[in-house]
Protein backbone atom coordinates (compact mmCIF):
# COMPACT_ATOMS: atom_id res chain seq x y z
CA UNK A 1 0.00 0.00 0.00
CA UNK A 2 2.89 2.36 0.73
CA UNK A 3 4.41 1.47 -2.64
CA UNK A 4 1.04 2.23 -4.27
CA UNK A 5 1.10 5.71 -2.75
CA UNK A 6 4.67 6.23 -3.98
CA UNK A 7 3.62 5.30 -7.53
CA UNK A 8 0.42 7.38 -7.49
CA UNK A 9 2.15 10.64 -6.51
CA UNK A 10 3.95 11.22 -9.87
CA UNK A 11 0.85 10.08 -11.78
CA UNK A 12 -1.18 12.67 -9.87
CA UNK A 13 1.30 15.42 -10.76
CA UNK A 14 1.26 14.38 -14.42
CA UNK A 15 -2.51 14.83 -14.65
CA UNK A 16 -2.37 18.16 -12.82
CA UNK A 17 0.24 19.29 -15.35
CA UNK A 18 -1.87 18.02 -18.25
CA UNK A 19 -4.83 20.03 -17.05
CA UNK A 20 -2.88 23.21 -16.40
CA UNK A 21 -0.11 23.46 -18.96
CA UNK A 22 -0.41 20.96 -21.80
CA UNK A 23 -4.00 21.29 -22.97
CA UNK A 24 -4.70 24.39 -25.11
CA UNK A 25 -7.68 25.41 -22.95
CA UNK A 26 -9.06 24.61 -19.50
CA UNK A 27 -10.04 20.95 -19.41
CA UNK A 28 -11.57 19.81 -16.11
CA UNK A 29 -11.29 16.16 -17.16
CA UNK A 30 -7.63 16.03 -16.15
CA UNK A 31 -8.35 17.64 -12.78
CA UNK A 32 -11.11 15.12 -12.17
CA UNK A 33 -8.71 12.26 -12.86
CA UNK A 34 -6.05 13.92 -10.67
CA UNK A 35 -8.61 14.28 -7.88
CA UNK A 36 -9.59 10.63 -8.12
CA UNK A 37 -5.93 9.56 -8.03
CA UNK A 38 -5.30 11.72 -4.97
CA UNK A 39 -8.42 10.34 -3.26
CA UNK A 40 -7.28 6.76 -3.91
CA UNK A 41 -3.78 7.53 -2.62
CA UNK A 42 -5.28 9.11 0.50
CA UNK A 43 -7.51 6.08 1.07
CA UNK A 44 -4.52 3.72 0.87
CA UNK A 45 -3.00 5.70 3.75
CA UNK A 46 -6.10 5.10 5.88
CA UNK A 47 -6.30 1.44 4.80
CA UNK A 48 -2.61 0.89 5.53
CA UNK A 49 -3.00 2.11 9.09
CA UNK A 50 -6.14 0.08 9.72
CA UNK A 51 -4.59 -3.15 8.42
CA UNK A 52 -1.41 -2.63 10.43
CA UNK A 53 -3.32 -2.12 13.68
CA UNK A 54 -5.89 -4.89 13.21
CA UNK A 55 -3.33 -7.48 12.15
CA UNK A 56 -0.76 -6.33 14.73
CA UNK A 57 1.85 -5.88 12.00
CA UNK A 58 3.07 -2.41 12.97
CA UNK A 59 6.75 -2.23 12.00
CA UNK A 60 9.55 0.30 12.51
CA UNK A 61 9.82 0.64 8.73
CA UNK A 62 6.12 1.42 8.58
CA UNK A 63 6.42 3.98 11.37
CA UNK A 64 9.20 5.71 9.43
CA UNK A 65 7.76 5.42 5.90
CA UNK A 66 4.13 6.25 6.70
CA UNK A 67 4.75 9.82 7.95
CA UNK A 68 7.17 10.44 5.09
CA UNK A 69 4.58 9.34 2.52
CA UNK A 70 1.90 11.41 4.26
CA UNK A 71 4.13 14.48 3.92
CA UNK A 72 4.90 13.78 0.26
CA UNK A 73 1.22 13.26 -0.51
CA UNK A 74 0.18 16.42 1.34
CA UNK A 75 2.94 18.47 -0.29
CA UNK A 76 2.03 17.37 -3.81
CA UNK A 77 -1.67 17.86 -3.09
CA UNK A 78 -1.31 21.37 -1.72
CA UNK A 79 1.11 22.41 -4.48
CA UNK A 80 -1.15 20.88 -7.15
CA UNK A 81 -4.11 22.86 -5.82
CA UNK A 82 -2.03 26.03 -5.72
CA UNK A 83 -1.08 25.50 -9.37
CA UNK A 84 -4.70 25.08 -10.46
CA UNK A 85 -5.79 28.09 -8.40
CA UNK A 86 -8.01 26.26 -5.93
CA UNK A 87 -6.17 27.40 -2.79
CA UNK A 88 -4.79 30.77 -1.64
CA UNK A 89 -1.01 30.81 -1.32
CA UNK A 90 -1.02 31.06 2.49
CA UNK A 91 -2.34 27.49 2.81
CA UNK A 92 0.71 25.76 1.26
CA UNK A 93 2.98 28.21 3.13
CA UNK A 94 1.44 27.13 6.45
CA UNK A 95 1.22 23.40 5.61
CA UNK A 96 4.77 23.11 4.26
CA UNK A 97 6.21 25.62 6.74
CA UNK A 98 4.82 23.67 9.69
CA UNK A 99 6.41 20.45 8.46
CA UNK A 100 9.76 22.13 7.84
CA UNK A 101 9.59 23.51 11.39
CA UNK A 102 8.79 20.06 12.82
CA UNK A 103 11.55 18.43 10.76
CA UNK A 104 14.10 20.89 12.19
CA UNK A 105 12.75 20.30 15.69
CA UNK A 106 12.93 16.54 15.21
CA UNK A 107 16.55 16.81 14.08
CA UNK A 108 17.41 18.84 17.18
CA UNK A 109 15.56 16.36 19.41
CA UNK A 110 17.69 13.43 18.17
CA UNK A 111 20.46 14.78 20.42
CA UNK A 112 18.32 13.96 23.43
CA UNK A 113 16.13 11.10 22.21
CA UNK A 114 16.88 8.40 19.62
CA UNK A 115 13.27 7.28 19.24
CA UNK A 116 10.97 9.63 17.27
CA UNK A 117 7.96 11.15 19.01
CA UNK A 118 4.80 9.08 18.76
CA UNK A 119 2.14 10.43 16.43
CA UNK A 120 -0.54 12.26 18.40
CA UNK A 121 -4.23 11.79 17.65
CA UNK A 122 -4.78 15.35 16.49
CA UNK A 123 -1.94 14.82 14.00
CA UNK A 124 -3.89 11.95 12.44
CA UNK A 125 -7.03 14.11 12.39
CA UNK A 126 -5.05 16.87 10.66
CA UNK A 127 -3.84 14.53 7.93
CA UNK A 128 -7.36 13.13 7.39
CA UNK A 129 -8.89 16.62 7.17
CA UNK A 130 -6.28 17.93 4.73
CA UNK A 131 -6.39 14.87 2.49
CA UNK A 132 -10.20 14.96 2.41
CA UNK A 133 -10.19 18.69 1.68
CA UNK A 134 -7.57 18.40 -1.06
CA UNK A 135 -9.45 15.52 -2.69
CA UNK A 136 -12.75 17.44 -2.73
CA UNK A 137 -11.07 20.59 -4.04
CA UNK A 138 -9.42 18.66 -6.85
CA UNK A 139 -12.70 16.98 -7.74
CA UNK A 140 -14.39 20.40 -7.57
CA UNK A 141 -17.53 19.11 -5.84
CA UNK A 142 -19.65 20.25 -4.24
CA UNK A 143 -19.34 23.97 -4.96
CA UNK A 144 -21.15 26.18 -2.45
CA UNK A 145 -21.87 29.90 -2.14
CA UNK A 146 -19.57 32.02 -0.02
CA UNK A 147 -20.72 32.53 3.59
CA UNK A 148 -19.88 36.23 3.56
CA UNK A 149 -18.46 36.11 7.10
CA UNK A 150 -15.32 38.09 6.23
CA UNK A 151 -14.15 40.52 3.56
CA UNK A 152 -10.67 38.99 3.18
CA UNK A 153 -9.97 37.92 -0.40
CA UNK A 154 -7.57 35.23 0.87
CA UNK A 155 -10.37 33.29 2.59
CA UNK A 156 -12.53 31.91 -0.24
CA UNK A 157 -15.73 30.36 1.02
CA UNK A 158 -15.64 32.35 4.24
CA UNK A 159 -15.96 35.57 2.19
CA UNK A 160 -18.63 36.15 -0.46
CA UNK A 161 -16.71 34.13 -3.07
CA UNK A 162 -18.08 30.66 -3.82
CA UNK A 163 -15.77 27.75 -3.10
CA UNK A 164 -15.63 23.99 -2.98
CA UNK A 165 -16.78 22.38 0.27
CA UNK A 166 -13.29 20.89 0.54
CA UNK A 167 -11.78 24.27 1.36
CA UNK A 168 -13.55 24.22 4.74
CA UNK A 169 -11.92 20.87 5.53
CA UNK A 170 -8.63 22.50 4.59
CA UNK A 171 -9.23 25.45 6.92
CA UNK A 172 -10.03 23.16 9.85
CA UNK A 173 -7.04 20.99 8.92
CA UNK A 174 -4.74 24.03 8.97
CA UNK A 175 -5.97 24.98 12.45
CA UNK A 176 -5.44 21.41 13.67
CA UNK A 177 -2.03 21.45 11.99
CA UNK A 178 -0.95 24.44 14.05
CA UNK A 179 -2.30 22.83 17.23
CA UNK A 180 -0.34 19.67 16.39
CA UNK A 181 2.84 21.71 15.95
CA UNK A 182 2.26 23.24 19.38
CA UNK A 183 1.72 19.82 20.98
CA UNK A 184 4.93 18.44 19.46
CA UNK A 185 6.84 21.55 20.51
CA UNK A 186 5.72 21.15 24.12
CA UNK A 187 6.65 17.45 24.06
CA UNK A 188 10.05 18.24 22.58
CA UNK A 189 10.79 20.85 25.24
CA UNK A 190 9.83 18.38 27.97
CA UNK A 191 12.13 15.69 26.59
CA UNK A 192 14.95 18.20 26.25
CA UNK A 193 14.54 19.34 29.85
CA UNK A 194 14.34 15.75 31.11
CA UNK A 195 17.50 14.83 29.21
CA UNK A 196 19.33 17.87 30.58
CA UNK A 197 18.44 16.89 34.15
CA UNK A 198 19.44 13.24 33.68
Amino acid sequence: LTLTRILLVPVFMIFVSLGQYITPSYNPRYYLIAGLIFAVASFTDFLDGQLARRTQTVSWLGKIMDPIMDRILLFTGVLGLLVVGELPIWVPVVVIGRDVYLAIGSAILTRYRTRPLDVVFIGKVTTALLMTGFSLCLLGVPDIDGLGLVCASWLPGLNAQSACLGVFFVYIGVVCSLITATVYTVQGIRYKKAASLA
